[in-house]
C-alpha cells in the first residue's frame, strides 16, 4: 500500500482545524497526523519532525505571518507548506511563494481545491489556483506600474496592513515583538515610499485598495 502523506494542520480555530481534518482524512493518500493552534506550538511540532506537508493559517497567536513561514523554512527547508488564509490570493500569494510557501489558497475556496492543493504539495509540486496563474501570466505579458504598496518590503507591508486595520504603534510593536521606535521607523518608510502624509492616509489607502480581509 502506498505511503500516506502525513499532514500537520495549524489554525487557532478548532472548528476550522476539525473541518480541514475531516476533508483530508476522507481523501485517499492523505492523513492528518497532528494539529497546532499557535505559532509557538507549530514551531515545536515542526522541530519534532514526522510530517510530509503543512497546512497553516497566517494569523495565529505567537509568531505568525511571513515571519512564521520564514522560520519554519529555516528549520525545515524541505517541508512543503500550504498557506490557508482569509486574505484574497492576489494580495499575499506572491509574497508567500517567494518566502518559501509551496501553495496558497483562500479560505473561501472549495474542499475540492483544498484537496487538490494538498495533493500537489505532497507530490513535491507548487500549487496556485487557475485564477492566480492567469493573473501572474497576465502580469508578465502586460507590465504595468506597481501600485504604491508593492514598493514596500515584506515587513513594511505587514506594518501597513496592521496600521490600516487601525492598530496603534504600541499594539503593532507588541504583536511583532519589535520596539515602538522600530515601528515608527517602518511608518516613516511607508509614508516616504508611498508618498503619503499621515497615518490617516495609510488607513484610507488600505481600505480603498481592499487590502484587509473581509472577515
Amino acid at each position: 500500500m502506498p505511503k500516506k502523506c502525513r499532514v500537520l494542520i495549524a489554525d487557532d480555530h478548532p472548528v476550522v482545524r476539525q473541518g480541514i481534518a475531516q476533508i483530508l482524512n476522507a481523501t485517499d493518500g492523505i492523513t492528518v497526523s497532528g494539529e497546532a493552534q499557535s505559532g509557538d506550538e507549530l514551531l515545536s511540532k515542526v522541530h519534532g519532525g514526522g510530517w510530509d506537508a503543512l497546512v497553516m493559517d497566517l494569523n495565529m497567536p505567537g509568531p505568525h505571518g511571513l515571519d512564521l513561514l520564514r522560520q519554519i523554512k529555516r528549520d525545515a527547508p524541505d517541508l512543503p507548506i500550504l498557506v490557508l488564509s482569509v486574505h484574497p490570493e492576489d494580495q499575499l500569494a506572491v509574497r508567500l511563494l517567494k518566502a518559501g510557501a509551496s501553495g496558497y489558497i483562500a479560505k473561501e475556496n472549495t474542499p475540492a481545491e483544498l484537496i487538490a492543493a494538498v495533493r500537489k504539495i505532497c507530490a513535491g509540486g507548487t500549487y496556485v489556483s487557475a485564477s492566480l496563474a492567469e493573473t501572474l501570466a497576465e502580469g508578465l505579458r502586460q507590465p504595468v506600474d506597481q501600485p504604491p504598496h508593492e514598493r514596500l518590503s515584506d515587513r513594511e507591508y505587514q506594518v501597513l496592513l496592521l496600521m490600516g486595520a487601525g492598530q496603534s504603534p504600541t499594539e503593532i510593536a507588541t504583536q511583532l515583538h519589535l520596539s515602538i521606535k522600530t515601528i515608527s521607523t517602518y511608518r516613516a518608510r511607508i509614508l516616504d515610499k508611498m508618498q503619503l502624509q499621515s497615518s490617516a492616509q495609510i488607513i484610507q489607502y488600505v481600505i480603498r485598495e481592499g487590502l484587509l480581509p473581509n472577515s
